[in-house]
């Protein structure tokens, strides 16, 4: 059983790994700077997680429960799904920069680490899951010829790139790109 010390923590733990990864990236993460960020001796980092690489992933897996969340019950409401893509797009362009940063920061490092790699893919398999539930009857409605695991597919490579763009500060086309998929949605509903 975990203590409120222990629990007390390993919160702060994650915030400060989350806030550094935005910050600084994961290079300029270390076992200290963590520590510091969190206001607890730097031995908690390792006697908690294992590791450095083991805290940021748990950093981006309890990040992505809280937006899944919000996405279950984005989708799951009782509005049009026009709505519900203009919602997704606003959270995309504007709220979830953080989290964006925090994805690709871990991305990279996963690269070359082949544990991180497969949390990583259990984090994007959660997405897909909830992606896949979404656009199923929009899918059928919309009469959208390609499979819908090849339009789930599409959809998150287009938040990928739109996410890789924005954090390079590029963003050339996108509101154009947006207004035209809203157009088209908009046509079909």
């Amino acid at each position: 059983m975990k203590t409120a010390a222990r629990s007390a923590a390993e919160e702060a733990l994650l915030d400060g790994a989350e806030r550094l990864l935005v910050e600084q990236g994961h290079a300029g993460i270390t076992t200290r700077r963590l520590a510091e960020a969190a206001g607890v001796n730097h031995g908690l980092v390792h006697y908690y997680f294992g590791s450095n690489e083991n805290l940021l992933a748990r950093a981006l897996e309890r990040f992505t429960e809280r937006l899944i969340e919000r996405q279950r019950a984005l989708y799951a409401a009782d509005v049009p799904f026009l709505e519900k893509w203009r919602t997704a797009m606003r959270h995309l362009i504007a709220d979830d920069a953080t989290y964006e940063k925090i994805w690709m920061e871990l991305q990279a490092l996963a690269w070359n680490e082949p544990e991180l790699r497969a949390r990583l893919a259990d984090v994007n398999a959660q997405w897909r899951a909830v992606l896949t539930e979404a656009f199923a009857e929009p899918h059928r409605e919309l009469g959208i010829a390609m499979p819908l695991g090849a339009l789930v597919s599409l959809v998150i490579t287009f938040n990928l790139g739109i996410m890789v763009e924005r954090l390079g500060g590029i963003d050339a086309g996108h509101d154009e790109l947006l207004a035209w998929i809203d157009g088209y949605l908009a046509e079909r509903s």
